[in-house]
Protein backbone atom coordinates (compact mmCIF):
# COMPACT_ATOMS: atom_id res chain seq x y z
CA UNK A 1 0.00 0.00 0.00
CA UNK A 2 1.32 3.17 -1.06
CA UNK A 3 0.41 6.16 0.94
CA UNK A 4 1.24 9.80 0.38
CA UNK A 5 0.73 13.22 2.61
CA UNK A 6 1.18 16.75 0.85
CA UNK A 7 0.47 19.97 2.23
CA UNK A 8 -0.37 21.85 -1.21
CA UNK A 9 -0.95 25.18 0.11
CA UNK A 10 -4.07 25.78 -1.11
CA UNK A 11 -6.07 23.60 -3.71
CA UNK A 12 -7.01 25.79 -6.05
CA UNK A 13 -3.92 27.27 -6.75
CA UNK A 14 -2.25 23.79 -7.11
CA UNK A 15 -4.94 22.56 -9.73
CA UNK A 16 -4.28 25.63 -11.38
CA UNK A 17 -0.25 24.62 -11.61
CA UNK A 18 -1.38 21.09 -12.83
CA UNK A 19 0.31 20.04 -9.73
CA UNK A 20 -1.45 16.74 -9.58
CA UNK A 21 -0.25 15.03 -12.82
CA UNK A 22 2.17 12.72 -11.26
CA UNK A 23 -0.65 10.89 -9.38
CA UNK A 24 -1.68 9.24 -12.94
CA UNK A 25 2.09 7.49 -12.60
CA UNK A 26 2.59 7.29 -8.83
CA UNK A 27 -0.82 5.48 -8.38
CA UNK A 28 -0.89 5.89 -4.79
CA UNK A 29 -3.63 4.27 -2.66
CA UNK A 30 -3.84 7.37 -0.16
CA UNK A 31 -3.22 11.34 -0.46
CA UNK A 32 -3.31 13.09 2.23
CA UNK A 33 -3.66 16.89 1.88
CA UNK A 34 -2.82 19.66 4.12
CA UNK A 35 -3.54 23.27 3.89
CA UNK A 36 -6.67 22.80 1.66
CA UNK A 37 -8.03 26.28 2.23
CA UNK A 38 -11.36 25.61 0.40
CA UNK A 39 -14.63 24.85 1.26
CA UNK A 40 -16.33 21.94 -0.39
CA UNK A 41 -18.11 24.20 -3.11
CA UNK A 42 -14.74 26.14 -3.47
CA UNK A 43 -12.94 22.08 -4.22
CA UNK A 44 -12.00 21.87 -8.47
CA UNK A 45 -13.79 19.50 -10.28
CA UNK A 46 -10.36 18.42 -11.50
CA UNK A 47 -10.17 16.97 -8.31
CA UNK A 48 -12.77 14.69 -8.36
CA UNK A 49 -11.57 12.66 -11.63
CA UNK A 50 -8.47 11.80 -10.11
CA UNK A 51 -8.68 8.15 -10.03
CA UNK A 52 -9.93 8.10 -6.10
CA UNK A 53 -12.78 6.04 -4.69
CA UNK A 54 -13.43 7.94 -1.81
CA UNK A 55 -12.98 11.76 -0.71
CA UNK A 56 -13.47 13.27 2.40
CA UNK A 57 -13.06 16.83 3.43
CA UNK A 58 -12.54 18.81 6.79
CA UNK A 59 -12.38 22.74 6.06
CA UNK A 60 -11.70 25.13 8.32
CA UNK A 61 -14.86 27.18 9.32
CA UNK A 62 -12.82 30.42 8.26
CA UNK A 63 -12.91 30.63 4.75
CA UNK A 64 -9.37 30.23 3.04
CA UNK A 65 -7.63 28.64 5.79
CA UNK A 66 -6.02 25.20 6.80
CA UNK A 67 -8.39 22.37 5.99
CA UNK A 68 -7.59 19.00 5.51
CA UNK A 69 -8.66 16.36 2.53
CA UNK A 70 -8.11 12.24 2.43
CA UNK A 71 -8.33 10.88 -1.43
CA UNK A 72 -8.40 6.57 -1.10
CA UNK A 73 -8.65 3.73 -2.78
CA UNK A 74 -10.35 1.88 0.19
CA UNK A 75 -13.01 2.36 2.06
CA UNK A 76 -12.47 4.00 5.61
CA UNK A 77 -15.05 5.16 8.71
CA UNK A 78 -13.98 8.58 8.67
CA UNK A 79 -14.09 11.04 11.71
CA UNK A 80 -12.81 14.66 12.08
CA UNK A 81 -10.86 15.25 15.23
CA UNK A 82 -12.38 13.28 18.18
CA UNK A 83 -9.55 14.83 20.52
CA UNK A 84 -9.90 18.49 20.17
CA UNK A 85 -12.11 21.16 18.73
CA UNK A 86 -11.73 21.50 15.19
CA UNK A 87 -12.86 24.45 14.16
CA UNK A 88 -9.67 25.33 12.05
CA UNK A 89 -9.90 21.56 9.79
CA UNK A 90 -6.82 20.58 11.01
CA UNK A 91 -7.65 16.93 11.52
CA UNK A 92 -9.18 13.47 9.48
CA UNK A 93 -8.98 10.32 11.01
CA UNK A 94 -9.83 7.34 8.79
CA UNK A 95 -10.42 4.07 10.81
CA UNK A 96 -9.99 0.63 8.68
CA UNK A 97 -9.38 -3.06 9.86
CA UNK A 98 -7.33 -2.73 12.72
CA UNK A 99 -5.70 0.63 11.64
CA UNK A 100 -6.29 3.81 12.26
CA UNK A 101 -4.34 6.77 9.78
CA UNK A 102 -4.30 9.73 10.56
CA UNK A 103 -4.31 13.20 7.91
CA UNK A 104 -2.97 16.10 9.87
CA UNK A 105 -2.56 19.62 9.74
CA UNK A 106 -0.59 20.76 12.96
CA UNK A 107 -0.34 24.68 13.78
CA UNK A 108 1.94 26.38 13.10
CA UNK A 109 3.72 28.61 16.09
CA UNK A 110 5.16 31.31 14.55
CA UNK A 111 3.23 34.23 14.96
CA UNK A 112 3.09 34.44 19.02
CA UNK A 113 2.88 33.26 22.34
CA UNK A 114 -1.13 32.51 21.96
CA UNK A 115 -0.66 30.46 18.67
CA UNK A 116 2.36 28.79 20.00
CA UNK A 117 0.72 27.79 23.28
CA UNK A 118 -2.05 26.53 20.90
CA UNK A 119 -0.03 24.19 18.75
CA UNK A 120 1.42 22.54 22.30
CA UNK A 121 -1.38 21.83 23.73
CA UNK A 122 -2.56 20.61 20.16
CA UNK A 123 0.53 18.26 20.17
CA UNK A 124 -0.19 17.29 23.71
CA UNK A 125 -3.77 16.71 23.20
CA UNK A 126 -3.06 14.39 20.10
CA UNK A 127 -0.29 12.51 21.90
CA UNK A 128 -3.12 11.99 24.88
CA UNK A 129 -5.13 10.36 22.19
CA UNK A 130 -2.98 7.88 20.31
CA UNK A 131 -1.53 6.40 23.45
CA UNK A 132 -4.72 5.55 24.71
CA UNK A 133 -5.46 4.33 21.16
CA UNK A 134 -2.31 2.29 21.22
CA UNK A 135 -2.92 1.14 24.57
CA UNK A 136 -6.11 -0.14 22.95
CA UNK A 137 -3.98 -2.56 19.83
CA UNK A 138 -4.61 -0.41 17.15
CA UNK A 139 -2.08 -0.07 14.59
CA UNK A 140 -1.61 3.45 14.17
CA UNK A 141 0.11 5.71 11.16
CA UNK A 142 0.20 9.46 11.35
CA UNK A 143 0.96 11.75 8.05
CA UNK A 144 1.04 15.86 7.75
CA UNK A 145 2.62 18.75 8.39
CA UNK A 146 3.99 18.74 11.91
CA UNK A 147 5.47 22.00 11.79
CA UNK A 148 8.31 21.00 13.72
CA UNK A 149 12.19 19.47 12.08
CA UNK A 150 13.28 17.12 14.65
CA UNK A 151 16.74 17.35 14.66
CA UNK A 152 20.25 19.92 13.25
CA UNK A 153 19.88 16.92 10.66
CA UNK A 154 16.41 18.15 9.48
CA UNK A 155 16.41 21.90 8.56
CA UNK A 156 19.50 23.43 6.35
CA UNK A 157 20.24 25.88 9.22
CA UNK A 158 20.01 24.77 12.87
CA UNK A 159 21.38 27.26 14.59
CA UNK A 160 20.14 30.47 13.09
CA UNK A 161 16.54 29.18 13.76
CA UNK A 162 17.38 27.36 17.11
CA UNK A 163 15.28 30.58 18.77
CA UNK A 164 12.10 30.32 15.94
CA UNK A 165 9.27 28.56 16.05
CA UNK A 166 9.15 25.00 14.32
CA UNK A 167 12.96 24.23 15.50
CA UNK A 168 12.55 25.04 19.55
CA UNK A 169 13.41 23.01 22.44
CA UNK A 170 10.17 22.73 23.64
CA UNK A 171 8.84 21.47 20.06
CA UNK A 172 11.44 19.26 19.25
CA UNK A 173 11.15 17.65 22.56
CA UNK A 174 7.37 17.00 21.91
CA UNK A 175 8.84 14.36 18.80
CA UNK A 176 10.84 13.27 21.18
CA UNK A 177 8.29 12.05 23.77
CA UNK A 178 6.12 10.65 20.82
CA UNK A 179 9.37 8.57 19.81
CA UNK A 180 9.53 7.33 23.22
CA UNK A 181 6.01 6.81 23.30
CA UNK A 182 6.19 3.90 20.70
CA UNK A 183 6.33 5.59 17.44
CA UNK A 184 8.50 5.49 14.41
CA UNK A 185 9.87 8.43 12.00
CA UNK A 186 9.41 6.20 9.03
CA UNK A 187 11.86 8.33 6.76
CA UNK A 188 14.22 8.90 9.36
CA UNK A 189 14.30 5.05 10.51
CA UNK A 190 15.00 4.04 6.80
CA UNK A 191 17.05 6.80 6.25
CA UNK A 192 19.32 8.01 9.34
CA UNK A 193 22.06 10.02 7.47
CA UNK A 194 20.31 11.12 4.50
CA UNK A 195 19.52 15.11 4.38
CA UNK A 196 16.52 16.03 2.22
CA UNK A 197 13.69 18.56 2.72
CA UNK A 198 10.16 18.85 2.57
CA UNK A 199 9.82 22.61 2.69
CA UNK A 200 10.96 25.42 1.18
CA UNK A 201 10.67 28.59 1.31
CA UNK A 202 9.61 30.54 -1.82
CA UNK A 203 12.00 33.42 -1.00
CA UNK A 204 15.87 33.70 -1.56
CA UNK A 205 16.06 30.85 -4.27
CA UNK A 206 15.97 28.33 -1.38
CA UNK A 207 14.81 25.29 -3.42
CA UNK A 208 17.45 25.82 -6.07
CA UNK A 209 19.60 26.24 -3.39
CA UNK A 210 18.35 23.78 -1.19
CA UNK A 211 17.78 25.81 1.74
CA UNK A 212 14.45 23.89 3.88
CA UNK A 213 13.34 21.78 6.52
CA UNK A 214 11.87 18.45 6.92
CA UNK A 215 8.69 19.26 8.99
CA UNK A 216 6.31 16.76 7.09
CA UNK A 217 6.36 13.33 8.05
CA UNK A 218 5.00 9.76 8.43
CA UNK A 219 5.38 8.59 11.97
CA UNK A 220 3.67 4.58 12.61
CA UNK A 221 3.29 2.45 15.99
CA UNK A 222 5.82 0.52 16.67
CA UNK A 223 3.63 -2.53 15.99
CA UNK A 224 3.99 -1.72 12.27
CA UNK A 225 7.41 -1.32 12.03
CA UNK A 226 8.13 -4.85 9.99
CA UNK A 227 5.57 -3.90 7.53
CA UNK A 228 7.22 -0.82 6.69
CA UNK A 229 8.82 -1.62 3.03
CA UNK A 230 9.78 2.40 2.11
CA UNK A 231 10.06 5.69 3.24
CA UNK A 232 10.61 8.28 0.94
CA UNK A 233 10.34 12.68 -0.14
CA UNK A 234 9.12 13.49 -3.78
CA UNK A 235 11.72 16.68 -4.13
CA UNK A 236 10.70 16.34 -8.14
CA UNK A 237 7.51 17.35 -7.65
CA UNK A 238 6.76 21.16 -8.09
CA UNK A 239 2.92 22.74 -7.22
CA UNK A 240 3.40 24.18 -3.32
CA UNK A 241 6.33 24.80 -0.79
CA UNK A 242 6.09 22.08 0.14
CA UNK A 243 6.88 18.44 -1.35
CA UNK A 244 4.71 15.04 -1.09
CA UNK A 245 6.27 12.50 1.26
CA UNK A 246 5.33 8.86 1.62
CA UNK A 247 5.37 5.54 2.30
CA UNK A 248 4.91 1.95 1.14
CA UNK A 249 3.43 -0.32 3.55
CA UNK A 250 2.07 -3.49 3.81
CA UNK A 251 -1.19 -3.31 5.56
Amino acid sequence: MKLISWNINGIRAAVNKDAFAWIEDIKPDFLALQEVKADQEQIPAEIYNLPFKEINLNPAKRSGYSGVMSLSNFDTECFKSLFNNDDEGRVLEHRFKNVVLFNIYFPNGQKDDERLNYKMKFYDDFLNYIVNLKNEGKDIIICGDVNTAHKEIDLKNPKANSQRSGFLDIERAWIDKLIKSGFIDTYRFLNPKDIKYSWRTYRFNARANNAGWRIDYFFISDSLKDKLKNAFIMDEIYGSDHCPVGIEIEI
